[in-house]
């Protein structure tokens, strides 16, 4: 349980409220398996282009 208000309770309660809605407007398990893997790999890849924006600075730290 976290502490009311607290930015952990309100990620909790978005969370929650998003599972909701799946739920009330009955979208199929295989819809929100989908959906949640698209989000996954959408950080995934932003993520992945920030290490390599990273690296790419890096390469070019070590020509100078």
């Amino acid at each position: 349980m976290y502490k009311p208000y607290s930015p952990e309770w309100h990620r909790k309660r978005y969370l929650k409220e998003a599972i909701d809605k799946y739920f009330d407007d009955y979208v199929d398990n295989e819809i929100i398996h989908g959906d949640i893997m698209d989000i996954l790999q959408d950080r995934m890849s932003a993520a992945v282009n920030e290490v390599n924006k990273v690296l790419d600075l890096k390469d070019k730290l070590k020509l100078n």
